[in-house]
């Protein structure tokens, strides 16, 4: 997916603008990924796209998340953009290109359901405004910003270009010209009871000034106001509608040359400036979504990817969706610090019960798939493997329609897995086997665990048995921390060392005097 190139005078590369998502030529896939995948609820994947989308549900943008890129180019491409808009002044510029392209939508809307043609085509008349004023404002903003990326480079090329071309300075120019010809229109009303008369204004007197002297007398201080505001109602009644006719009947050349410009410029917004609006609101969402993390203290990175090295190093990470809620009840976020040593690929987490398996499970998930798409991760810092495939195997309830039950079910989920897998998979798995015998639970585990290991994926495995932390040399036990004063208490930290469940155990018991040393006090006679 390599983006065309033009060479210019000067020798340098340009270039030529497609999409601001896709740097390629071949189409805009992710307009039709509308289905979430297997994983994205486990993941908690669909709060999160749900969380970063909610506040542009006109743009339409939960394709764009659900479709992960597999090029390191392209991911680069976005990553590039990312930077760029994660700053005032080019963000401030695309917050006031779309407020124009939202109102000018607005516009079109309003003469869709206009009953009045000269209505009807004065709002498409102020949407054209609308639309080449802010063509125009972002021109001059990209031309002044100091940008790096490859895309909002290639677009600033061809927006100027675009901005200098005859079609455009031909429906600026005439759009211009039309308004100024109605806005130079003089009218006035005569109001005789029920008769409206409309007349050429004579430049007759002004007798609003003398109203408000023969009136000044009786002011006394502060007075209210009772002056009408219709900035937010977008339709004529009928009687304002007559008088336009009536305005238009005076005054025909405007009007007609108004008609004629609707129906030669009906489209008059360009595909490409229509598209990159839309496609833009991708990094604008994304950047709003991380702002709530980053008042709180939290951080974001560009995370390094490698499609090769599986060698993975991430500092401060933590689950977004997890997170959101923490800061909104005003508690502590904890975040974790991991990685895989060359030759490593399956974490096994261990520890007490919510103690944060899950969470880390999910989170090394999340911070794969939203490197994925170009985005910014969770973390001061990261380095991750480019996946080919996510796969996640979490608990299900027992589903009656499938005459299964929940080993069997197990089974199948995680046989269409393993056959699916590659060396470039990536596999959370959390807590299987839990409703089989312990000696079961054992042997299936270590057999699933052999499956990963010679495929060469990468893993996480969520797991109560210890004996899957020591499987074989590419496997790094983690645990889940409890305090030392209090076992009870859950740190939430996770860390890279050998499996002690019996030591929580004995632990807890201690606590609560149920050890086999204080059973033996309570029963002594």
């Amino acid at each position: 997916m390599e983006p065309e190139r033009n060479e210019t005078g000067n020798g340098q590369t340009r270039f030529r603008f497609h999409s601001i998502l896709f740097p390629g030529t071949d189409g805009f896939p992710a307009a039709s990924a509308t289905e979430d995948p297997e994983y994205f609820h486990d993941l908690f994947l669909d709060q999160i796209v749900e969380a970063i989308t909610a506040n542009w549900q006109e743009y339409d943008l939960g394709g764009f998340y659900r479709y992960p890129l597999s090029d390191p180019d392209a991911i680069a491409y976005r990553q590039e953009i990312m930077a760029d808009l994660d700053g005032d002044a080019a963000m401030l510029a695309m917050r006031e290109f779309a407020e124009k392209m939202r109102t000018m939508r607005v516009r079109l809307e309003a003469s869709a359901k206009s009953y009045y043609p000269s209505e009807k085509h004065y709002w498409v008349l102020d949407a054209c405004h609308l639309y080449c004023t802010g063509v125009e404002t972002l021109s001059r903003s990209l031309q002044e910003a100091a940008l790096a990326s490859r895309g909002l480079l290639a677009f600033r090329d061809w927006l100027a270009e675009y901005v200098e071309s005859e079609a455009f300075l031909h429906l600026a120019a005439e759009m211009r010209g039309i308004r100024s010809d109605l806005c130079a229109i003089r009218y006035e009303v005569l109001i005789d009871g029920a008769a409206v008369t409309v007349l050429r204004y004579d430049g007759g007197p002004d007798y609003s000034a003398a109203v408000e002297e023969t009136f000044e007398k009786f002011q006394r201080g502060a007075v209210k106001s009772y002056l009408l505001d219709y900035s937010g109602r977008m339709g004529m009644n009928h009687v304002e509608a007559q008088i336009v006719e009536r305005v238009a009947r005076l005054f025909p050349e405007p009007f007609a040359r108004l008609q004629s410009f609707c129906a030669d410029q009906a489209g008059f917004a360009h595909a490409v400036v229509t598209r990159f609006d839309r496609e833009i609101q991708f990094y604008v969402a994304c950047l709003a979504y991380i702002s709530k993390f980053r008042k709180a203290g939290l951080e974001f990175c560009r995370p390094e990817l490698s499609r090769s090295s599986k060698v993975i190093a991430v500092h401060g990470a933590f689950d977004p969706a997890l997170a959101s809620k923490l800061i909104d009840e005003k508690a502590t976020v904890v975040c974790n610090d991991f990685h895989l040593a060359d030759g490593e690929r399956i974490f096994v987490v261990t520890g007490p019960n919510q103690g944060g398996k899950t969470t880390f499970a999910r989170m090394v998930g999340q911070l794969h798939y939203l490197a994925r798409l170009g985005c910014m991760v969770p973390g001061s810092a990261a380095r991750l493997f480019l996946c080919d495939a996510l796969f996640a195997h979490f608990e299900r309830q027992e589903d009656i329609r499938n005459l299964r039950g929940k080993l069997q079910d197990d089974l199948v989920r995680i046989k269409q897995i393993l056959d699916c897998t590659t060396p470039g998979s990536l596999i959370i798995m959390n807590e299987i086997f839990s409703s089989t015998t312990l000696r079961d639970a054992v042997f299936l585990s270590k057999k699933i665990m052999d499956r990963i290991s010679r495929s060469d994926a990468l893993a996480v495995c969520v797991t109560f048995l210890d004996e899957l932390a020591t499987f074989d040399d590419k496997t790094v036990s983690l645990v889940c921390s409890a305090s030392q004063a209090d076992p009870a208490q859950r740190t939430f930290k996770v860390e890279r060392r050998p499996a002690e469940g019996l030591a929580y155990a004995l632990a807890i018991a201690e606590k609560h005097r149920v050890t086999g040393e204080w059973l033996k006090r309570r029963i002594a006679p």
